[in-house]
C-alpha cells in the first residue's frame, strides 16, 4: 500500500523503497533467519523457517504522522524508517515487515486529525506514532479512543496527555506518552541547575521564560516548585506567544530584573529568540528547554547565535547513554546526512518496542497490543524504557530517574553539542559566550 500525504490523498515518497529493498535481503538470508531474530525478543517465523516467501505475509503497518518542515519534527519518520529497515533486515516481526506510512500534519491539528482518520480507516495502520506537538496529540488522544488504535507521541510533553489517561483509562488506555512529561522535564531541569549553575556559579535568582503553550503551563509549574528548592529564587514568570517576532521588549525587560539566570520553555517560536539573545548580547545565559536546539541544523539556523546556549535533551550526539545510542546516531547520520532532534531517539525507539510487544502479544489486536506495551522493559537510545502503571497520575509515561530515564543537559559549543550533565555522562565542561555576565562569580 502506497503512502498518502495527508490531507491530500496523493502518495509520498519515502525516500527509499526500504521494504522492497528488505524483503529481497529477507529471501537472500532466509535459511539463515533464525540466525537473525531480534536481540529484543523478536523471533522468526515457522512459516518463514520453512522457507516460506515473506511476501505471503501480511506487513504491520505503523503510521507516523510528523511536522515535517519543523526543525524538532523533521527527524520523526527518518528515525522511524531506520528502525524499520533494521528490523526488516533481521527477519520482521515473527516473519511480518514492517511498514512506516507517513503523514505531515504541517503542523496543524485539523490536518493530523485527517492523517489519522485515513491512516486507520484506509491504509490499516496497526498502531500510531504521532507528533512532537502537544496541542496535536491532545487533538489525536479521544481518536485514538474511537478508533481503539494504539497512539504513542515521541515528543509531546503535556502532562495532561497521561491525565486524561488516569480520568478515564478505559477510553484512553490506547494512548502512551513516549516522551517526558512537562513536569517530569521540569525536574530534570532543575536538577541539573543545581549542579551546573547553583553549587559551582553561586547562582541565586531566576526568571523563568516560556512560550505560552499546552505543554508550557505544567512545565512552568514544575519550575516554580522546584527552583526555590535548589536555591533559585524566581523574580517573574513570563509567558510569550509563540508568535512572537521581536523580543527586544522581552529582553529589556529581563535585563531590567537582573535574574543569574533564564530558565526557558521554548519550542513552536523558532529561533528568533536565540538568535535575538545573541544579538542583542543579553547578559544573562539560557538554560532550560529548547525542543528546536536539540536538532543538528540549529547551528546553522541561527548563524551559530545558538553558542552557549544550554537544553535539556534524552539524549545527544557522542553520548552513550546505552549501548544503542551512538549506533543509532552514525546510521541516521550516514543515512539522511545530520544528526536527529530529540523526536527522533524516541520515534526510533517507539518503533522498536512496538514491534517487540506485537511479537509478545502475538497479535496485533489493539487491546492486547496495550497489554503488551504496558509490560514493556526496553533498553532504547534514551534509556530503559517502561510505562506507568494504572493508578499512577501520569499512568503511561515513562519512568524517569536513576535506572530509566535521566535526561541530558547539552551545550552548543563551536557548532557541537557538548553534553554537560549528568556528570557520568558528560563530554565536556560548562563554558559561557563572552557577553554573559555571571554576577555571582
Amino acid at each position: 500500500m502506497m503512502p498518502r500525504k495527508a490531507g491530500t490523498g496523493q502518495p509520498i515518497v519515502l525516500g527509499e523503497a526500504f521494504v522492497t529493498t528488505n524483503k529481497r535481503s529477507f529471501r537472500a538470508g532466509l535459511a539463515g533467519a533464525a540466525t537473525l531474530a531480534l536481540t529484543a525478543g523478536l523471533a522468526v517465523a515457522p512459516a518463514a523457517q520453512a522457507g516460506l516467501s515473506a511476501v505471503t505475509a501480511e506487513p504491520i503497518r505503523i503510521g507516523v504522522i510528523a511536522e515535517a518542515q519543523s526543525v524538532a519534527g523533521s527527524s520523526l519518520a527518518p528515525a522511524a524508517q531506520l528502525a524499520a529497515e533494521e528490523i526488516n533486515a533481521k527477519g520482521g516481526v515473527d516473519g511480518r515487515m514492517i511498514e512506516i506510512v507517513v503523514y505531515d500534519d504541517h503542523s496543524s491539528a485539523a490536518e493530523a486529525v485527517r492523517a489519522f482518520q485515513r491512516a486507520v480507516s484506509e491504509d490499516k495502520v496497526n498502531a500510531v506514532i504521532a507528533s512532537y506537538t502537544s496541542e496535536v496529540v491532545l487533538t489525536l488522544e479521544p481518536w485514538a479512543a474511537r478508533l481503539k488504535t494504539v497512539l504513542i507521541t515521541p515528543g509531546a510533553a503535556s502532562d495532561v496527555i497521561t491525565e486524561n489517561i488516569a480520568k478515564d483509562y478505559e477510553h484512553n488506555k490506547y494512548t502512551f506518552h513516549g516522551y517526558l512529561t512537562s513536569s517530569a522535564l521540569a525536574q530534570l531541569v532543575c536538577d541539573a541547575a543545581k549542579d551546573l549553575l547553583v553549587d559551582p556559579h553561586k547562582m541565586t535568582s531566576a526568571i523563568i521564560v516560556s512560550e505560552d503553550a499546552a505543554w508550557t503551563k505544567p512545565l512552568d509549574g514544575g519550575y516554580e516548585a522546584c527552583l526555590p528548592k535548589i536555591g533559585l529564587k524566581v523574580l517573574d514568570h513570563i509567558r510569550f506567544s509563540p508568535d512572537t517576532t521581536d523580543f527586544t521588549p522581552i529582553f529589556n525587560k529581563i535585563e531590567g530584573e537582573k535574574p543569574d539566570v533564564m530558565i526557558t520553555g521554548i519550542s513552536h517560536v523558532g529561533t528568533q529568540p536565540t538568535v535575538q539573545w545573541k544579538s542583542q548580547q543579553v547578559p544573562i545565559p539560557m538554560f532550560g528547554i529548547s525542543s528546536q536546539a536539540t536538532n543538528s541544523t540549529f547551528w546553522q539556523d541561527t548563524n551559530g547565535a545558538t553558542e552557549g546556549v544550554l537544553f535539556n535533551a534524552v539524549s545527544g550526539p557522542g553520548v552513550a547513554v546505552t549501548p544503542k545510542t551512538l549506533p543509532f546516531v552514525e546510521a541516521y547520520q550516514k543515512k539522511n546526512g545530520n544528526v536527529p532532534s530529540y523526536a527522533g531517539f524516541t520515534s526510533y525507539d517507539e518503533v522498536y518496542y512496538i514491534a517487540d510487544a506485537i511479537h509478545r502479544a502475538g497479535s496485533t489486536d489493539s487491546d492486547k497490543l496495550v497489554t503488551a506495551l504496558e509490560a514493556t522493559d526496553y533498553i532504547g537510545t534514551i534509556g530503559r524504557v517502561q510505562f506507568l502503571p494504572q493508578g499512577d497520575p501520569h499512568v503511561h509515561g515513562l519512568k524517569t530517574g536513576a535506572g530509566f530515564i535521566t535526561g541530558l543537559m547539552l551545550q552548543w559549543q563551536d557548532g557541537k553539542q557538548v553534553n554537560l550533565w549528568p556528570k557520568d555522562l558528560a563530554n565536556g565542561t560548562l563554558r559561557f559566550p563572552s557577553f554573559i555576565k555571571l554576577s555571582n562569580n
